[in-house]
């Protein structure tokens, strides 16, 4: 039986044991990111997954990410952090989207929705330079945010930052820097439910920095955010398997040059096979010439380019026909590449590799 033209099948138990084991080792709180798609992975039914391992939030960079989960129909609460220049928050509080708040400008917008009782997470600028409210105006910010949830029209549910994952004491500064932010605001008259600043490096490896809630991103998927452990070390599951069938095969002599600029010319007589993915799908071009795929439980590698919609593998003399499978990344544990092996051989990070999967290839749920 030939397999799929071209698919990324994803294991939702996988996510859903992925975030009760990041539950358990970290005891706190779960707000599973669900942004991008899910780093590719789908977003709705990825949510579903994680509020099946016991994720109690869900995070979404943008309000339209948030509005589609409501759409297909999910009511846990949803947080949205980064927006538009001068947006209103009127659509989101509807929907009962909670707000992560970066601006002065962002508090009064939130303060100005129609009927009041907005739920926002104020955010703390703590070292990362990105969005986030600065020391200079959390007093001004905490005096307003108090204000306003005194006459109801927000509720604080949250304070928040995010660490920029550089080293140990890096980290450990920004989490001080968050707690003098949040004595300040408590000051102000401010207590949030929840405290959060760790994603799944901290979440893992600093305990202090885990509070009230991580928010887990990457570690959802499987995947490691450290360049020394694998997945499998972390207790974690790869959830999203990429896969194409062969497209045509062809038998060529020595020197046969192999797709555009012959980067790669065969040095043997040997089969080429062609695989209908390309960087359009989101396959790397910088892995041209080191991308790992598995076919007929052989490791082979790409030879030459990585065009827009194929790449071609020399596979010597095995024996391999159209239709057959190919697996460019999944459950290394299970013999297949990682998705690691081709942010190494393109020279970036595992999350960029998943996420970047286009459209054009079909997401199955497994």
């Amino acid at each position: 039986m030939s397999a799929p033209l071209r698919e990324a099948t994803i294991e939702m138990d996988a996510i859903t044991d992925n975030t009760r084991h990041i539950r358990k080792l970290t005891g706190a709180q779960v707000i599973a990111v669900v942004k991008a798609n899910a780093y590719g992975h789908g977003a709705t039914a990825s949510a579903v997954a994680a509020l099946a391992g016991g994720a109690t939030r869900l995070g979404v960079a943008e309000i339209a990410e948030g509005l589609e989960l409501r759409r297909a129909g999910i009511t846990a609460p949803v947080i949205a952090w980064l927006h538009e220049p001068g947006q209103s928050f009127d659509l989101a509080a509807a929907n009962r989207i909670e707000l992560g708040i970066s601006s002065f400008d962002q508090l009064e917008a939130a303060g100005a929705v129609a009927g009041g009782d907005v739920a926002v997470h104020l955010k703390l600028e703590t070292g990362l330079s990105r969005n986030g409210i600065a020391p200079s105006d959390w007093g001004r910010v905490f005096a307003e945010a108090a204000r306003l949830e005194r006459i109801g029209h927000i509720r604080v549910v949250g304070l928040f930052s995010h660490l920029s994952n550089t080293s140990p004491a890096d980290d450990r500064a920004a989490l001080a820097r968050f707690e003098e932010g949040t004595a300040a605001a408590a000051s102000a008259g401010i207590r949030p439910e929840i405290r959060h600043i760790a994603a799944t490096a901290a979440a893992i490896d600093l305990p202090e920095t885990r509070l009230d809630a991580v928010r887990i991103g990457i570690g959802l998927y499987g995947l490691s955010p450290f360049d020394d452990r694998s997945s499998a070390e972390l207790g974690l599951r790869p959830a999203m398997t990429l896969r194409a069938a062969v497209a045509a095969v062809r038998r060529v002599p020595a020197g046969t040059g192999v797709s555009y600029g012959y980067d790669h010319r065969t040095n043997r007589d040997t089969t080429l096979a062609l695989v209908p993915l390309g960087y359009a799908d989101g396959i790397p071009r910088q892995a041209s010439g080191r991308g790992p795929v598995v076919i007929g439980g052989r490791r082979h590698t790409v030879a030459g380019r990585i065009a827009m919609d194929q790449f071609v593998v020399d596979v010597g003399d095995s024996a391999v026909s159209v239709g057959d499978e190919v697996v460019l990344f999944g459950d290394p544990t299970l013999g297949a590449p990682s998705a690691t092996e081709w942010a190494n051989a393109a020279s970036t990070i595992n999350y960029e590799i998943v996420t970047r999967i286009g459209n054009r290839v079909p997401r199955r749920s497994a």
